[in-house]
């Protein structure tokens, strides 16, 4: 564990702890993604009522039929974005911003993230908290997050918080050369998938079944 997980004032030290060392034996072993998983209040990111479940291995709902991811999940994609690029990943695109959660775990390993939601009270609610936060390499657009955010693009990597029907072609577009995307695929049967593009094209890697709410396409 590095030094930057102790000492550092923030509440339910203990409660963080045993979160991180549950990642590590879920097979995390980025210690820098380990350490961002820490840092982050993910208890200022649910309702009050289910903070006490804040750091539990589960998904909890954020309104607006939509969930915070469990912290396994994050954990996992997040390392992948960071361990699959063939070069330095500078620029992000996330696409489903939710409460913010993922975001600001983002922000804390890359230096430039964009993050597209389609609901607006969640679009206000992360911009908030985003700014409560001081986290001030955030980009939040209100968007139809499908069509991925071409006026910023191309992207070293791409996450996207809820399951599509199928690998979008226009989001694989938007990927640099020797980036990367993460991003849940499937209806009723879902499972991650790495897509890596290089100078000759795309490799698509199906990882291991998920569940994640339906990508949803236009603006609510």
């Amino acid at each position: 564990m590095t030094t930057r997980l102790h000492g550092i004032g923030m509440t339910s030290s203990r409660t963080r702890l045993r979160m991180i060392d549950r990642l590590r034996a879920q097979g995390i072993k980025d210690e820098v993604v380990l350490a961002a998983m820490y840092e982050v209040p993910r208890h200022l990111f649910v309702d009050e009522a289910m903070a006490s479940r804040a750091y539990d291995d589960v998904s909890l709902p954020i309104n607006y039929e939509q969930t915070i991811s469990q912290p396994y999940i994050v954990a996992r994609m997040t390392e992948l974005l960071r361990t699959a690029s063939r070069h330095p990943v500078k620029r992000v695109l996330e696409i489903g911003t939710g409460c913010g959660y993922q975001t600001s775990v983002l922000a804390r390993l890359f230096p430039e993230i964009y993050s597209v939601e389609r609901i607006a009270p969640l679009y206000e609610r992360a911009r908030r908290k985003l700014r409560d936060l001081k986290i001030h390499n955030v980009s939040v657009r209100y968007a139809d997050g499908s069509a991925g955010l071409p006026e910023a693009a191309p992207f070293d990597g791409i996450i996207m918080t809820a399951a599509a029907p199928e690998i979008s072609a226009v989001l694989k577009e938007q990927l640099a050369v020797g980036g990367c995307m993460v991003l849940p695929v499937g209806r009723q049967e879902q499972w991650l998938y790495l897509v890596e593009r290089d100078a000759y094209g795309y490799r698509e890697s199906r990882l291991e079944p998920v569940k994640f709410v339906p990508l949803l396409m236009g603006k609510a």
